[in-house]
């Protein structure tokens, strides 16, 4: 019934990786949570540490099949990457040994912050202007002043890339669509290096854990993304045409009911 539920979970995240540029970050995170209980205080830092996993996967699948056209709005992004990577690693190895608690509760707090965020400050429900573009005409890339900060917290919670970088993108004015889409490539240099490290030992668990690889729960991993990998090989073909608006309150929403379910 675990695996059943994770794949169906998995197809969310599937579609969320898509639509929203998710990755499965801050959705796999309660999921993990749940699928974990046993492990008591420590699945919260399993659960992010399995979400780092997953988001590599899904991050990397839904960026190779995204137009080059879309991904060339990075264009002038190198020193942002390696600054994402850096703040990265920092904010895994944080969250490593920061007390379980600590995770859960900054989790809940930083996506709520951000849902009230989204809703009164202006700029993400209904932008105001055009992208800026950079001197060459290209679409200007979020600053590369960003990375670490942006690095650090996205690994830290385990919410991945999008929840920081597609609000900021669409400020800038970019479309929901567009903002989504290049949230993957971003994710994917925040999720990566933040991996390697939670998969390195399980140093900070209360005690040996024989399904885990490092911090990994590697059965969750596989169940989630073996729902999800499907769903973004279709979607990304056959891309669902959403009205720009509603694809910003949908997002909102999303934010709002994974709060909802870690304080549950």
């Amino acid at each position: 019934m675990d695996l059943l539920a994770l794949l169906g979970i998995g197809l969310l995240t599937g579609v969320t990786t898509v639509l929203f540029g998710f990755g499965g970050g801050f959705v796999a995170v309660p999921v993990v949570v749940w699928a974990d209980s046993a492990l008591g205080a420590d699945a919260i830092r399993v659960a992010t540490a399995t979400s780092a996993v997953v988001m590599v996967v899904n991050a990397g699948f839904a960026t190779a099949v995204t137009p080059r056209r879309v991904l060339a709005a990075l264009r002038g992004s190198g020193p942002l990457l390696p600054l994402l990577a850096a703040g990265s690693s920092a904010g895994a190895l944080a969250a490593r040994v920061a007390p379980a608690a600590v995770i859960r509760w900054a989790f809940v707090a930083y996506v709520a912050l951000t849902v009230v965020d989204l809703l009164l400050r202006p700029g993400f429900l209904r932008p105001r202007a055009p992208a800026r573009v950079a001197a060459d005409g290209a679409p200007r890339p979020l600053p590369a002043v960003v990375g670490v900060p942006v690095g650090v917290v996205a690994a830290f919670l385990g919410v991945g890339g999008s929840v920081l970088t597609v609000p900021a993108m669409r400020r800038a004015g970019h479309s929901m669509r567009v903002a989504t889409a290049l949230a993957n490539p971003l994710t994917l240099a925040i999720a990566l290096p933040a991996a390697v490290v939670f998969l390195a030992g399980t140093r900070g668990l209360a005690g040996a854990h024989a399904h885990l690889v490092g911090l990994v729960d590697l059965r969750a991993a596989a169940g989630l993304l073996l729902g999800a990998l499907p769903v973004i090989a279709v979607l990304r073909r056959r891309p669902p045409r959403v009205p720009d608006r509603a694809h910003a309150w949908t997002y909102v929403a999303l934010l709002g009911a994974v709060t909802v379910a870690m304080v549950l």
